[in-house]
């Protein structure tokens, strides 16, 4: 099978000048392995691992560039017989995590970075989150040990999942789009199918910035980041364009908006789930406008809402299949973009 090794590819942005670190078919399963979203600020995975602070050399030299050099990224994987004005489909196999990962505060980073009534959690902080296997023998179904009274299922997810844009470079710590991006979205995970607009020949497919697991909004720009390894495969659906990301899990849909302020944000995601449930579902917009209101089943997911920099909100409009009915039928409608497959 073909692998992406750690540490063999480390980009910092997304751009359509990089040469291909891996050429793959349609359908194809592949692997990548990825560093964390600080470069390895835990440095090994012994029983008693070197872990860098957040103001030491390590983060020093990390700082010293512009924009700084968080969220490496592995890419970009070129796919087959996708083009420009095409959508890649990312199906995600499986995450391990690696045997620890870390949270905790990063100066400048974070709502609290200025408080005054809160002075502790405006300080520089390391929290080791270490990875236990789960019955499969994995970290894929494991356990995050965060203390010796707490712990919770590991809930990995890939943070950082986009394609290169036409003609700009964007930083894979800031860049965010149609494109994906780091938009630490957690249902970026496995079993799940993710649709990114393509602006160039293979796709040009990147990822990287894995967590362990996350609460709504990673309020304080950091959640379980970890080391990973990542099994995908991708297929295409050809002369169609996205108004941002969508995700296809096993019993719903979800439609994402990514901007600023939130509401901007909110909008985006419903208007991206109508269109989606109009084009392959037959929903009428009408009917779909007012079940927004009435029906309980429709959520909206907020996944990002990081004070760093110019990163935007990042929500989810989230609506189950088991309410999509053919009035013809009376029965599920399986989607058209299913069918492209």
């Amino acid at each position: 099978m073909k692998t992406v090794k750690r540490g063999k590819v480390q980009k910092y942005a997304f751009d359509a000048r990089d040469k291909p670190c891996l050429r793959v078919k349609q359908g194809e399963v592949f692997r990548v392995e990825t560093d964390d979203a600080l470069s390895g600020l835990i440095a090994d995975d012994s029983d008693r691992p070197l872990v860098h602070s957040m103001t030491g050399e390590h983060m020093a030299r990390l700082m010293a560039a512009h924009p700084p050099l968080f969220n490496p990224v592995v890419g970009p994987i070129h796919v087959e017989g996708c083009e420009a004005g095409d959508v890649l489909a990312v199906h995600i196999d499986w995450i391990d995590p690696w045997r620890y990962g870390f949270s905790g505060i990063l100066p400048g980073i974070g709502p609290l970075t200025d408080s005054l009534s809160r002075r502790d959690c405006a300080e520089p902080y390391v929290h080791v989150i270490e990875h236990l296997p789960g019955p499969s023998g994995h970290t894929r179904d494991g356990t995050a040990h965060y203390s010796d009274t707490l712990s919770w299922d590991l809930e990995p997810f890939i943070g950082t999942l986009a394609t290169a844009p036409e003609r700009e470079v964007f930083t894979s710590v800031l860049g965010q789009g149609s494109f994906g991006g780091n938009i630490d979205c957690r249902d970026i995970r496995p079993g799940h199918t993710v649709y990114l607009n393509s602006f160039n020949k293979g796709g040009l497919l990147y990822v990287g910035d894995v967590h362990g697991g996350q609460g709504d909004t990673e309020f304080t720009g950091i959640a379980d980041e970890t080391r990973a390894t990542v099994q995908l495969s991708c297929t295409v659906i050809k002369r169609k364009r996205l108004p941002c990301v969508r995700i296809d899990k096993p019993d719903s849909i979800v439609a994402l908006g990514i901007n600023l302020p939130m509401e901007h944000a909110v909008l985006e995601a419903t208007q991206n789930l109508m269109s989606w449930l109009e084009e392959d579902f037959g929903v009428p917009p009408k009917d779909l406008y007012v079940r927004m209101s009435c029906d309980p089943a429709f959520r909206i997911r907020t996944y990002q809402m990081v004070r760093a920099a110019t990163l935007q909100n990042v929500v989810g409009a989230e609506y189950p299949k088991s309410r999509l009915f053919d009035a013809l039928s009376g029965g599920p409608r399986k989607a058209r973009t299913a069918r492209r497959r």
